[in-house]
């Protein structure tokens, strides 16, 4: 069985093609800076050679019609006909509270999803694209939803609910979702295997640390709480999120601006963040470069990030009770380790030593980079997202 992975997010495309008999990838890669200039596909052969192809994409649809052209390109495809793939699973965002875990996609599915799109409307719609692309180009083709709120759903009520009115949450399911719920899952499953620890009997908090940015509270194996709440946008600074603002500064703009709601939603997920802040963008390799070359308006960027997301690891070890392992994943998390240290700096209270000199040279790779005598394990745990969700495809099928 032949399974091809697309996760779809706010500027990239993810995808693996995956032969389930052994669970060996056949090929794999990813385009970036959709939307952006100098998009581009990263290739990876089974062989590990990697190619670098620059290609304008406007938008997901584009993107996905041109990773499906490469899985057949007589130089670097894998298969000759697209009829050789036995189903596509999706990294699906947002489902509110009717979708609880992975389910096959029919219209009653894509109705519903579609439904709660307004909850996430970077990445929903993109989802919702990718799942078109597929039914155009191949149509019948099984196509199954995993969904990234699915993890936490453990989380006890009195972290997911909002002090809002009750009724509110009676009526509209406004509460704490929490997102990235398919790399919270793998990276602290994996982590644990990576130290010969119980799973379930462990303190973790897990940082995921891309464009996208969330953490999640994971004690002996349930999530306890996320950064992420009803939407994506909640939560540490990200690319282009603001992340946690004050409401009453909200009704402040809207009022000053005079903007609808949807644009004012446009507004949170898309003009701040890093780009809002900094003045070369929101890819963090950019901003970094910048910072080092004397930018003042990206040194600003780089601490507000990392300041941020070192107050919820603080919080989360606060609500566990302490905590035994770090992990940090997603693109920042595993190849900026500049921006690694900086997160863990402070942190020395709580028993976290980083080891300066593994740290530095880390990049993409499984590694523990705290010291032998840290009390707490720091590890880089490279997300693998795509696994279980051609899991989860596999089992559904």
């Amino acid at each position: 069985m032949k399974i091809l992975v697309l996760n779809c997010g706010s500027s990239s495309i993810k995808y693996a093609l995956y032969n389930m008999d052994d669970r060996t990838v056949m090929t794999s890669g990813g385009a970036e800076r959709v939307g952006l200039p100098d998009a581009f596909v990263k290739v990876k052969m089974p062989d590990g050679e990697k190619k670098k192809i620059m290609h304008d994409i406007t938008e997901h649809t584009e993107g996905v019609k041109f990773i499906f052209s490469l899985l057949t390109d007589p130089e670097i495809g894998v298969i000759q006909s697209l009829s050789e793939i036995d189903a596509v699973g999706h990294r699906m965002v947002h489902g509110g509270e009717k979708f609880q875990q992975s389910v096959r996609i029919d219209a009653e599915v894509l109705e519903a999803f579609e439904a709660v799109s307004d909850l996430a409307p970077l990445h929903n719609p993109a989802n919702m694209k990718g799942i078109k692309a597929v039914s155009e180009l191949m149509p019948g083709l099984p196509q199954v939803g995993v969904f990234d709120t699915a993890f936490h759903q453990t989380m006890p009520d009195y972290a997911y609910m909002y002090a809002l009115p009750y009724d509110v949450y009676k009526k509209y399911g406004v509460r704490r979702y929490g997102f990235h719920g398919t790399s919270h899952r793998y990276v602290s499953h994996r982590v644990c295997e990576m130290l010969g620890v119980s799973f379930g009997q462990q303190r973790i908090i897990t940082c995921h640390i891309g464009n996208g940015a969330s953490l999640a509270a994971i004690k002996n194996g349930k999530c306890m709480d996320t950064s992420m709440g009803l939407t994506p946008l909640e939560g540490v600074m990200m690319g282009t999120r603001a992340g946690d603002v004050d409401g009453g500064a909200i009704t402040y703009l809207m009022k000053k601006m005079q903007l609808t709601p949807d644009q004012m939603s446009n507004f949170l997920n898309k003009d701040g963040g890093v780009a809002g802040i900094a003045t070369v963008g929101s890819d963090m390799r950019d901003v970094e470069a910048a910072c080092k070359a004397g930018d003042d308006r990206a040194r600003l960027a780089i601490e507000m990030y990392t300041y941020r997301i070192k107050k919820y690891i603080g919080a989360y070890a606060a609500a566990m009770g302490g905590v035994d392992i770090i992990v940090f994943t997603a693109g920042v998390g595993e190849n900026q380790p500049g921006l690694r240290r900086r997160m863990c700096e402070g942190l020395e209270f709580l028993g976290v030593k980083i080891d300066e000199d593994v740290n530095a040279t880390l990049r993409g790779e499984e590694k523990v980079i705290s010291t032998a005598d840290s009390k707490v394990k720091v590890v880089v745990v490279p997300t693998d997202e795509e696994l279980m969700i051609a899991l989860d495809t596999q089992a559904l099928l």
